[in-house]
């Protein structure tokens, strides 16, 4: 993707960064980098977090590869989200502009500031904001997810105070040189729990959700937890900019664990739709809950989508929720996609009518009870089954290996899903090359697909969803330890955004289990010129 720098001085469209509103926005740049936070924290092999580059060009030579690597100063962080110091929010200021990537460290407290304007391909460290400085100032820790404001400024919710309780969460407020300025919202308006939260001034409203507190949650997921109330079931409903709770949402037993808020969806407020809607992912019901404005200014809400449990033979529970850890919604607000982190598969919604979604795509890229583990799933007639899940199988042929047409069929005959690495124009076709199928063995390899697919991202143009599937890494070894042993990985999705449907590109796979420092976890994704889930028109 052509960054703010490559396309104007002050921005994609010449003035400030970003776009004017998320339908200009759709007809940006095509992708070219991608960056995303790497874990090593959690994983016992003692080095530090990094963000990766990664090439998703198509067009280029090392197409689906990390072709930079940026280690933190720190052991001990676990890099999660990710924000900008700059975005749509601030397209109408010439003066600002999209260079910094803000790294919160969930455990450490720390926040990074990384450059990416210098050389977007090989991202250096700006600025370390010390946890410290961030508790001496606003008794604030656990940083989660961090946006722009219009201001300049930057805004991060933090989980908890130092010692991991709940009650010391709230949000963090830097300025446009990261330092320190104090917390957001007014004394005596912290939320209950802290995670995610979305602002839409032309509400005059933020809406944040609640995970839980870092003393539980830290310590891996325990249901005695949530019985005694460490877990979150609100929504809070905030005056932008005032920083007051106007109203705390109580989603009940079919919203517990509301994690990503997001989102008053984006076009509403820049075209035909005026409402204020927006959903909020609830993690352990699996449900996706519709909130809105009523005609009295006050705000409600209700159950929009419901994945339902699955029965299952051993697991830990009788039935396994499907585990919503992650959604977003297209620029133009037609489409919902969401990941059940153990179901393993992600969906796509139709949402033009938002009160009532339908399922138009759904593909299954890992889960707890595929084919080849322990875990069966039991269907309403008693039998049991296990989920399909692709083998992504990758032939490398070096530049200097002669392979004919005929070989090459054969292979694409042994696997269903087969590409030629790095591009069929470099593979030398030689009729006269005589050669067994078996001397190419060398070169195949195949990729089993680990864990349940956990971060999402979306191209702007909504027709390339990016995957990746490490949620925490104390979560990742309590219900997939393979990932700590083998490393994460990161899939790339075709959209169908004319029909609706959904299938795993062959040509694309990221093995963070084969990195020189061993294998690491892949969280959060961000392109260098924004995306649906990092800027907010106002």
């Amino acid at each position: 993707m052509a960054t703010d720098m490559e396309v104007g001085v002050n921005g994609c469209c010449k003035k400030g960064p970003g776009y004017a509103s998320p339908l200009a926005a759709m007809s940006g740049p095509k992708e070219s980098l991608i960056y995303v936070t790497c874990i090593y924290a959690g994983t016992g092999r003692g080095k530090p977090d990094y963000l990766a580059t990664v090439d998703v060009d198509p067009n280029s030579p090392s197409y689906s590869k990390v072709i930079h690597r940026l280690p933190m100063p720190y052991e001990g962080d676990e890099l999660h989200h990710s924000g900008w110091n700059s975005c749509s929010s601030c397209y109408e200021d010439p003066s600002a502009a999209r260079r910094y990537l803000v790294l919160p460290s969930l455990i450490s407290g720390r926040i990074y500031a990384v450059d990416t304007q210098k050389d977007p391909r090989a991202p250096s460290l700006y600025k370390v904001v010390q946890p410290d400085d961030v508790i001496q100032k606003t008794g604030l820790a656990f940083p989660h997810t961090a946006h722009c404001l219009a201001s300049g400024e930057i805004m991060v919710s933090c989980l908890g105070d130092k010692d991991g309780n709940a009650e010391g969460n709230g949000f963090l407020l830097l300025d446009s040189d990261f330092n320190v300025k104090g917390r957001w919202e007014k004394p005596g308006h912290s939320p209950f729990f802290g995670y995610d939260f979305w602002y839409q001034p032309r509400h005059n409203t933020m809406i944040s959700s609640t995970w839980g507190a870092p003393s539980a949650f830290t310590k891996g997921f325990n249901l005695e937890h949530v019985t005694n109330g460490l877990y979150g079931q609100h929504l809070h409903v905030y005056t932008w900019p005032g920083g007051e709770i106007k109203q705390t949402l109580d989603l009940g037993n079919t919203g517990l664990l509301p994690l990503e808020a997001m989102k008053l969806p984006s076009s509403p407020f820049a075209t035909s739709r005026p409402e204020a809607i927006g959903y909020v992912g609830c993690a352990l019901t699996s449900n996706m809950v519709r909130f809105f404005k009523n005609p009295d200014g006050s705000w409600g809400h209700e159950v929009a989508i419901s994945v339902k449990p699955v029965k299952v033979q051993n697991w830990i529970l009788p039935e396994m929720p499907g585990l919503i850890t992650d959604f977003l919604i297209s620029l133009d607000d037609r489409f919902l996609y969401l990941a059940n982190w153990l179901h393993g598969d992600i969906r796509q919604y139709n949402i033009e009518d938002p009160a009532n979604p339908k399922l138009t795509g759904q593909v299954f890229v890992g889960g707890v009870f595929q084919k080849g583990n322990a875990v069966l799933a039991e269907a309403e007639d008693g039998s049991t089954y296990q989920v399909d899940v692709p083998e992504i199988q990758v032939i490398r042929i070096e530049n200097d290996v002669s392979i004919t047409s005929i070989m090459l069929q054969q292979l694409v005959d042994i696997v269903k899903i087969v590409y030629v690495y790095p591009f069929v124009p470099n593979v030398v076709v030689d009729a006269r090359a005589q050669c067994d199928i078996n001397d190419l063995s060398y070169y195949f390899q195949g990729h089993q697909l680990r864990g349940g697919p956990q971060m999402i991202q979306l191209s702007l143009d909504g027709k390339r969803l990016y995957a990746t599937n490490s949620l925490f890494s104390t979560w990742d070894r309590q219900f997939y330890p393979e990932l700590i042993e083998k490393g994460g990985h990161m899939l790339q999705i075709d959209v169908d955004t004319e029909k609706g449907g959904l299938a795993v590109n062959p040509n694309f796979f990221v093995d963070f289990g084969a990195e020189p420092d061993g294998p690491s976890l892949a969280h959060e994704m961000r392109y260098p010129g924004g995306d649906c889930t990092s800027d907010i028109w106002i």
